[in-house]
């Protein structure tokens, strides 16, 4: 093959992963958007908070309860196609919410919102894994980090910005334009692709009725624990019970089943691919501990407003959004190891460092450590990300996807409700965010024990066997 033609390859693969992450962000700007408008949301209503709580809510919910439908669905039905299928759904829960009439409307249609992005989110990996192929895994969940690092801090500020100038049906109106402009891109960028016939596989409905609800019931608990301020309510523990119980009678249904399960639990007898998904659910669950500690941390010790917190907390993001494409590319030659033990040390250091902050603390430290703190997680997560999908056979990405992703999501969950529980149970602010920090800290030193557990710099070939796959490399 001539260098000409490498190259148009190069420009295709990265003409699709542009178009797939601008699909992607949309889902993460649009939900943590959302976020900051609870206030005005619950004024332009005319309801409590607590009420329009649940338009976020019920988005969280609809996408974690989608995800593994995605599973099954993008072999099915092809990924263009799911693709394309979830950004229309995701505009039409846009625009039916820029236009809601009443807040039972407006939580509806984030429902239907929250559906397109399960479909979009887990969507994103398995569409670029399968573009780069196992040899340039790394570099391209390098780029898919940038979208996961800055995702969160610019949804925030995009949004007080948006409130600050226009309405808040302005907020999810901007969003249906820039999904017009994806979807276009999509159908003309992203390669066609046949539904993979596997036998006589067909949808696991009992597996989908138990996994989806399952896994959204224990992030409901945590939601519910985050805003009740105590995992002992009745509001936590009913979902967490509920979302328990039918965790493991999925785990029952998959291991006993006839039918081919949602998601094979053999993959976790692979320990790469066990560390690898359990080292990306802490680092959800200390990114965005930060997220959320270092806000108020601005808010209550400084005395700024959100705008100026959101702006000082950029430097997370903006740490990870620069580390993860080169470490991702890095691994692709170096392995995932070394990058990652570098990264997570890196991480433990930082976080040490805001263990030490206080009142009289000038914003500029927090800020620097904020930086590298996520120079630290990114130079962990994506050479992760790239040794898992060079370990997966082609059959299983979309498993292992909705894997990562899910737990990804619980511990963002995790880490949101370990926030406001440890403030609200601590003597003061300084010394409740502190104990989060310590906390993150802990999990950043268990990471760091997770590395040696990856796959080492050749992983395994890319075309084993289903069943390969589950013994221990």
């Amino acid at each position: 093959m001539s260098s000409d033609t490498d190259d148009r390859l190069d420009r295709r693969l990265l003409a699709t992963i542009a178009v797939v992450l601008l699909g992607g962000l949309l889902g993460i700007l649009n939900s943590t958007m959302a976020a900051v408008a609870t206030g005005t949301l619950a004024t332009a209503f005319d309801t409590s908070l607590s009420t329009i709580g649940w338009a976020s809510t019920g988005f969280l919910l609809a996408v974690t309860a989608t995800i593994p439908f995605t599973t099954w669905a993008v072999d099915r039905y092809g990924g263009k196609r799911l693709w394309v299928a979830g950004l229309l759904l995701f505009l039409a829960g846009s625009l039916a919410a820029g236009l809601a009439w009443n807040v039972g409307s407006l939580i509806a249609f984030r429902v239907v919102q929250g559906v397109g992005a399960g479909l979009l989110d887990p969507l994103v990996l398995i569409l670029l894994a399968r573009a780069a192929g196992p040899r340039r895994a790394g570099r391209v969940m390098g780029l898919m980090g940038v979208v996961l690092s800055l995702g969160p801090v610019l949804g925030p500020i995009a949004g007080g910005a948006i409130l600050g100038a226009l309405t808040w049906r302005a907020m999810f109106l901007i969003s249906v334009a820039v999904g017009v402009v994806a979807l276009v891109l999509a159908l003309r960028v992203i390669p066609a692709d046949e539904p993979v016939e596997r036998g006589s596989a067909r949808l696991d409905v009992v597996g989908l009725a138990l996994l989806g609800p399952g896994f959204a019931g224990v992030v409901l608990a945590l939601s519910q624990t985050a805003e009740q301020g105590t995992p002992g309510a009745w509001q936590a523990m009913t979902p967490l019970g509920l979302g328990a119980v039918l965790l493991i009678g999925y785990a029952v249904h998959a291991l006993r089943g006839r039918r081919t399960p949602l998601i094979d639990l053999r993959l976790f007898r692979n320990r790469g691919f066990s560390a690898s998904v359990t080292i990306m659910g802490l680092g959800g669950m200390g990114l965005f501990a930060g997220l959320f500690a270092l806000p108020l941390y601005y808010q209550q010790a400084h005395g700024l407003d959100v705008l100026a917190a959101g702006l000082l907390m950029a430097p997370l993001g903006l740490g990870g959004s620069i580390a993860m494409p080169l470490a991702g590319r890095l691994s692709d030659r170096l392995g995932a190891r070394g990058l990652a033990a570098g990264g997570a040390v890196v991480a433990v250091v930082s976080v040490l460092a805001l263990t030490r902050i206080g009142p009289d603390t000038p914003e500029v430290w927090p800020a620097l450590a904020a930086l590298t703190f996520g120079l630290g997680s990114g130079c962990f997560s994506a050479p992760t990300m790239g040794s898992l999908y060079r370990t997966l056979p082609g059959p299983l990405v979309a498993q292992g996807s909705s894997v990562l992703y899910m737990l990804n999501q619980l511990g963002a969950a995790l880490g949101v409700a370990l926030v406001t529980l440890v403030v609200q149970t601590a003597a003061g602010t300084i010394g409740g965010l502190r104990g989060v920090f310590w906390i993150a800290v802990a999990t950043n030193l268990i990471v760091l024990a997770l590395v040696p557990l990856l796959p080492g710099r050749e992983g395994a070939p890319p075309a084993v066997r289903d069943e390969e796959l589950v013994r221990n490399p």
